[in-house]
């Protein structure tokens, strides 16, 4: 009840002064104007206690002010401080941003089997490869143990090994593992130790790294080159066999190219299957026509022996570049011959340096579309940016060439430097993809976005259509549509697809 009369009188305290001022200035206002005949001694003290008032008025009010002062210095401390949160916070969701698709390339392009275990063994992450390589799906190795999942012949090798990796120790094996097509693949592997800040061992990463020997490589020739901590472990294919306990489907069965007669024969027997991904509008209001990114995949990608792409470093090694581009572009004619699906679809096809300074290529290009009859604008040539950058006088004739004859061309991964935009005055191009770092990053950085906003702004002004790629959420895409980007492509608007099911 007091803490109640206390807190009320602390509200009406700052008006007592005033309102004891305000009478006694009345007061003798009242006296003087109506000759109240007062005692002098009342008005002197009247007058005493107005100036105490007054006096006490303004030390209230100093009081106040210097409350004010103070409360206004911790309130911009912790607008700050605030500010200074929400800068952290909007670096770390682009670090995490930045992260998670550094991540994400790992993941699906490191062509090394990685997954990493507890000291249980139970599996904590793994990459594609790894997926790939057993033949197995995410739900069947997450949280799983090693002796769950591993075949024999992997679970022995680690077997053997944890004394060792959970002591601190990196331990490294080979081994030789025939493959069920005849050919000899030879497989290191690491067991390397994470530790805690304490340096104990929390865990162990395994790395797994398959090569296919040449067919004059003896087996004698590598272990010559072993360190003495390296075992060899030795097995057939029929012993592979008699110990995979109905896991077949576990390990591979084709061979990854490694040769330039190995690439010919691959590209003459048409060992690659082509998917696409979908191009959409962000226009609400968008135009009929149809536009697909066509991707390669080789089929020992999908025999689980290597990770998508991973084939691309063999071709472009030989410099067998051009002939594959070829007969990409062969078969695409021949498939939107057969394929009436859509009369306004146009398929953006990738190619590569080498091809841009192939002299004949555009010849060609015209035969198949003069054989196949259809429209030219069905084509669009992407060149990167990055190639158009080391190969410029190639690909602006290119360029020029190639739309003479009624294609479409694009210019992918486009950035934002000086560099770039020179590329544009010279290079001709319909379409222009901006490059996805910057897309990714764009709600959660102004600088991206302003760079973004500037590249459309450029492109328009050059009557050129733009693309985002790497779009990987609704918010992208509102954000997209908001600036009047014309097309989005990635993961968010659609998944790669086979070419045979489009319908």
């Amino acid at each position: 009840m007091s803490a109640q009369i206390s807190l009320k009188f602390s509200g009406i305290k700052p008006y007592l002064i005033a309102s004891l001022a305000v009478t006694v200035t009345g007061s003798l206002i009242a006296a003087n104007y109506f000759m109240l005949g007062l005692e002098p001694q009342i008005i002197h003290i009247l007058w005493i206690i107005l100036i105490a008032a007054l006096f006490a008025m303004i030390a209230q009010i100093t009081r106040t002010e210097k409350a004010f002062a103070k409360h206004l210095a911790l309130f911009i401390a912790n607008k700050e401080r605030l500010t200074n949160e929400i800068k952290y916070r909007l670096w770390a969701e682009k670090t995490f941003s930045e992260n998670k698709t550094r991540l994400q390339i790992v993941d699906e392009n490191f062509p090394v089997m990685l997954a990493y275990f507890n000291t249980e063994q139970q599996c904590r992450y793994h990459n594609r490869a790894y997926r790939l390589w057993f033949g197995l799906n995410a739900e069947q190795i997450d949280n799983r143990f090693t002796r769950e999942f591993l075949s024999e012949r992997f679970y022995y090798g680690l077997k053997r090994s944890i004394n060792n990796i959970l002591a601190g120790e990196i331990v490294q094996n080979k081994r030789i593992q025939k493959l069920a097509n005849g050919s000899t693949c030879l497989i290191s592997e690491q067991f390397v130790p994470h530790f805690d800040s304490k340096g104990k061992v929390i865990g162990f990463y395994t790395l797994y790294t398959p090569r296919i020997l040449k067919e004059n490589e003896q087996f004698s020739d590598i272990t010559q080159e072993q360190t003495k901590s390296e075992n060899i472990l030795i097995q057939d294919s029929s012993n592979d066999d008699e110990s995979s306990s109905g896991n077949e489907n576990k390990h591979p069965s084709s061979v990854p190219i490694g040769s330039a007669a190995q690439v010919i024969q691959a590209i003459e027997q048409g060992k690659f299957h082509l998917y696409c991904q979908n191009i959409l509008s962000t226009k609400k209001d968008s135009n009929p026509c149809a536009y697909y990114e066509i991707l390669i995949r080789m089929v020992e990608e999908e025999n689980n022996l290597i990770p998508p792409g991973a084939f691309l470093s063999f071709v472009e090694k030989y410099h067998l570049m051009p002939r594959l581009d070829r007969w990409v572009v062969s078969y695409m004619t021949k498939w939107l011959c057969t394929h009436k699906i859509n009369s306004g679809i146009t398929v953006y096809i990738n190619l590569a340096k080498d091809t841009l300074s192939d002299p004949q290529f555009i010849d060609f290009v015209k035969k198949q579309l003069q054989e196949s009859n259809i429209p030219a604008q069905a084509l669009c040539f992407e060149i990167e940016e990055s190639d158009a950058k080391s190969n410029f006088p190639n690909a602006a004739i290119f360029s020029q060439k190639i739309r003479q004859i009624g294609c479409n061309v694009s210019l992918s991964g486009f950035g934002h430097d000086r560099t770039s935009f020179n590329l544009l005055k010279n290079i001709k191009v319909d379409f222009l993809k901006i490059d996805g770092s910057l897309i990714c990053n764009m709600l959660n950085d102004p600088a991206d976005l302003a760079r973004v906003n500037e590249i459309n702004r450029i492109a328009h002004l050059m009557k050129i259509q733009t693309i985002a790629e790497s779009v990987e959420s609704p918010e992208i895409i509102e954000k997209l549509h908001e600036i009047s980007v014309d097309f989005a492509q990635g993961l968010g608007i659609a998944q790669p697809q086979l070419l045979k099911e489009l319908k």
